[in-house]
Formats: C-alpha cells, sequence, structure tokens
C-alpha cells in the first residue's frame, strides 16, 4: 500500500468555494459498499434511503472562529491561528510569519489595540504557545469570540467573512472546541430531521473537536509510516445506549462524517464494546481495518492522498471509492468541505 494509491486527478473549479443556499439541496452520490453501485441522488433523498429503526450518529463539536489578525510591535503583519487551549489559559497556535514570531515576541490585535499577546514558547512542531500579555478581556476565549474568524480550509481561495461563521457550522453544534467543521454535518437542516424522525430514524450525538491537524497531508510513500494527529472527542452513554437498541433491533448505525467513524471505532477497541469515555484519539484507519460499530457513513468528497480518503477507502474499497470519485468529476459534482456529499450502505 502506497501514499499515491490514493490519488486522484480532480479539475481545480470543482472545488467548492462557497456552500449552496439551501443546505439539503446538495447532491448525493450514494455508494453500494458491497456492490460498488453508484446512484446519482440529492441530499434530501436521504429518508428514502434510510430506514425505519435506523440511527445517524453525529459530531456536535462547534467550530471556535480562532483566526485572529494582529501585527507586531514593529509594525508588520502576523496572523495567529489558535488551535488548542492549555490548562493554564494559553493557547497552542500557529503563527504567520513563521519566522518573525518567536519567543518574546509580542503582537497587537488589529481590532483592538489593548489585546496584546506574547509568543511564551515554541513547540517541537513549529507551533506556538501564546499568552494574554494585556487586555481589557478576561481571557484569550474571550477575544476569539468577539473578534475572531473562521479559519477555512487551504483550497478555499477566498477570505472568510462573516457568513463563514454560519455556513461553516453544523446546525446540531454545540460543545466549542473545534478548529475545523465536522463538514459531512453541514446539509442537515430542521426539516430533514424533522422528516427523519417522522420515519422513525434516530439521531445521537458524540463528540470530536476536530484540530488542524486533520489537514495535514500525508508526505511518506507508506501512509502507515504517517503520523496521525491527537483530537479530544467525548463517547456519552446515551449514545452508547442508542446504539446499543439501534444493533439489537435490526437497524443500521450510520456515522455522519469521519470525524464519528473515529471517535466510535477508537472507543470500540479489539472488542467492539463500547463504553462512554472522553479523551485523545490518534486512531489511523486504513484499508484492511475491520470496522466493529458502524453500518454505513455520510461523508464529503475527501483531499487526495489524504488519511480521510484512506479511511473511507477503508470501508467501502479503494477501488470502489477511487472509481466513485471519478464518476464524481464526469458529472460535475461540488469537493471537499462546502461540497456535494456521498453515502455507502
Amino acid at each position: 500500500m502506497k501514499t499515491e494509491d490514493f490519488a486522484y486527478d480532480l479539475p481545480p473549479e470543482l472545488v467548492a468555494q462557497y456552500p449552496l443556499e439551501n443546505r439539503d439541496e446538495c447532491r448525493l452520490l450514494c455508494l453500494g459498499r458491497t456492490s460498488a453501485i453508484v446512484t446519482d441522488m440529492y441530499f434530501n433523498d436521504l429518508t428514502g434511503l434510510l430506514n425505519p429503526g435506523d440511527l445517524l450518529v453525529l459530531n456536535d463539536t462547534k467550530v471556535l472562529p480562532s483566526r485572529l489578525f494582529c501585527h507586531k510591535l514593529t509594525g508588520g503583519a502576523a496572523e495567529l491561528l489558535l488551535t488548542d487551549p492549555l490548562a493554564d489559559g494559553s493557547w497552542q497556535a500557529l503563527v504567520r510569519p513563521g519566522r518573525g514570531l518567536n519567543a518574546g515576541t509580542r503582537v497587537t490585535l488589529d481590532k483592538d489595540p489593548s489585546a496584546v499577546f506574547e509568543i511564551a514558547s515554541i513547540l517541537d512542531d513549529g507551533s506556538r504557545v501564546v499568552t494574554l500579555a494585556g487586555s481589557s478581556h478576561e481571557s484569550i476565549e474571550a477575544i476569539i469570540r468577539q473578534y475572531g474568524v473562521m479559519a477555512l480550509p487551504h483550497y478555499i481561495k477566498r477570505p472568510s467573512d462573516v457568513k463563514d461563521n454560519d455556513t461553516y457550522q453544523t446546525i446540531y453544534a454545540r460543545h466549542d472546541g473545534a478548529v475545523a467543521s465536522p463538514t459531512a454535518g453541514l446539509h442537515f437542516t430542521d426539516a430533514l430531521f424533522e422528516a427523519l424522525q417522522a420515519k422513525g430514524i434516530g439521531k445521537a450525538f458524540v463528540t470530536l473537536h476536530v484540530g488542524i491537524g486533520t489537514f495535514r497531508p500525508v508526505k511518506v510513500d507508506d501512509p502507515r509510516k504517517h503520523a496521525m494527529h491527537h483530537e479530544r472527542y467525548e463517547l456519552p452513554q446515551e449514545t452508547i445506549d442508542s446504539i446499543e437498541r439501534t444493533k439489537k433491533s435490526g437497524g443500521r448505525v450510520i456515522a455522519v462524517g469521519t470525524t464519528v467513524v473515529r471517535v466510535l471505532e477508537h472507543c470500540a477497541g479489539k472488542t467492539g464494546a463500547l463504553a462512554p469515555s472522553a479523551g485523545d484519539t490518534d486512531i489511523f484507519i486504513l484499508p484492511g481495518y475491520e470496522f466493529k460499530v458502524i453500518d454505513g457513513m455520510i461523508t464529503n468528497f475527501h483531499v487526495p492522498r489524504s488519511t480521510l480518503l484512506m479511511l473511507v477507502s477503508a470501508f467501502a474499497g479503494r477501488e470502489s471509492v477511487l472509481s466513485a470519485y471519478r464518476h464524481a468529476v464526469e458529472n460535475r459534482y461540488r469537493f471537499f468541505s462546502y461540497g456535494d456529499a456521498m453515502i455507502i450502505l
């Protein structure tokens, strides 16, 4: 198995730069997990694909608008992307420019000169620990909430704007902590949930705070040598109860997004038995993995050679997935975070 085995050609114009105005009107490619049959549908056809007694498991993390525009005391522009809160109130951050922001350097927020950040230290991976050196605000998190903007993925070639604060967030987001959105859930609307509930299709939640590492490319030839990122998660007992009831009654557990897959399969371990837990996961799912919990998956189209594409390929087979991707390209589906969706059943 090589990283290049998960490559495909994608015309740049198919990378979605904006979301559709109506979330559930995006296209939906249905891929048969065992049959490899591809069917073109729309996301609001989901009620016809799922059966009474099926269960959707969704990730209820909430994206923090954690990108801050600043300037150095010498006048040069600087940018902080705050990724992880630390116990002492400081934050881990990615910075621009990388060379000019050394330990001890201070930067001031463009929109509030009273907010001054100091680079406390540089970590082994090049990220910084950032502290609040002075501000009228009580915490860095308070500054994020007032002045931060969404950090859109690198393949969206436009500045983020205020609309992204809503469109890059699922309608069921409730636990602050993600840097990136669990984008498979962006297509759901209240009306669609009501239709699914009326048909007897349930929903349950896990939390996984999607980190910036989700965009980290696989740079090694052998993906098994890739250093997987850690992300914080929580699996509550009520979700386990819903999964167990669904399995017992013959229903299917449908993961909405690769983040949900990672939580459930991490917690299932080697035995498949779920127990409530919270912590960090760095599970890396590659072809050959034996899935223990999920029966289906809703996901977006992923970047070539990415860990996410490898996970989807593990579930449905690399050749079937890449064939479905070629079909999506030929039929002008929209790709990546703001793009169309795929369901594997």
